[in-house]
């Protein structure tokens, strides 16, 4: 009987150890999670799930308060939609599957989303609702302070946003490094011209070196 107990105790531990993991990866997923106010950020949400196994058929992503543009980004395997706020940025984007993606097979759509300076030292949700075939599954649910997400039937994806990047730093700083890479690769007042013909020439004298021990060993 004390066996039986065991067993029973080690295979529930199993299932519960595999159940976990598996629980927490049929989310809807963003990446990067973290990102800086004012910059403009890539976000790719992934998912490898249906609902209930039913196929995939539809992402529906909510744009939150906090973000000043987003980009969806066109990429095979889907049809994009968005309906725009009077300002003209999008509210939300709906990226639609050309053929239902089944169950077990991950799939990503992404957007470029600028990220504005007033949201800086938050986190922003991005509701998603997950169509499919059968059915459908709203990951909107957004945890109370203190709470874990993960304890969530169907938690919103995440992104926190740190303090907001110096003026031109986003994009700033690309041109110098290239200039020093190309510095360091061609110090300057030597011509390149005149690097290659004293390299010919050594690799001549090299040469003409090697001749010169052969045919006196000969």
């Amino acid at each position: 009987m004390k066996k039986k107990i065991i067993i029973t105790g080690i295979a529930a531990g199993a299932l519960l150890a595999v159940a976990v993991p598996l629980a927490a990866s049929a989310h809807v997923h963003v990446n990067p999670e973290e990102v800086s106010a004012g910059a403009t950020e890539a976000l790719t949400f992934s998912f490898s799930h249906g609902c209930d196994d039913s196929p995939t058929t539809a992402l529906t992503v909510t744009i939150p308060e906090g973000v000043g543009n987003a980009t969806p980004v066109v990429q095979g395997g889907w049809t994009i939609s968005r309906e725009l706020g009077a300002d003209g940025v999008p509210t939300s984007v709906t990226y639609t599957a050309d053929a239902p993606i089944e169950s077990g097979l991950k799939a990503t759509v992404s957007m470029d989303v600028l990220i504005d300076t007033s949201a800086a030292n938050s986190t922003l949700a991005f509701p998603v609702v997950q169509e499919c075939v059968t059915g459908a599954t709203e990951w909107t649910e957004v945890a109370a302070d203190g709470v874990d997400p993960e304890t969530l039937d169907a938690p919103a994806p995440l992104v926190t946003v740190g303090d907001a990047v110096a003026e031109g730093e986003e994009h700033g700083g690309h041109g110098e490094e290239s200039a020093a890479t190309e510095a360091e690769a061609s110090p300057a007042g030597v011509d390149p011209v005149a690097r290659w013909i004293a390299g010919g020439a050594l690799v001549a004298g090299i040469a003409a070196l090697v001749v010169a021990v052969v045919r006196r060993r000969a």
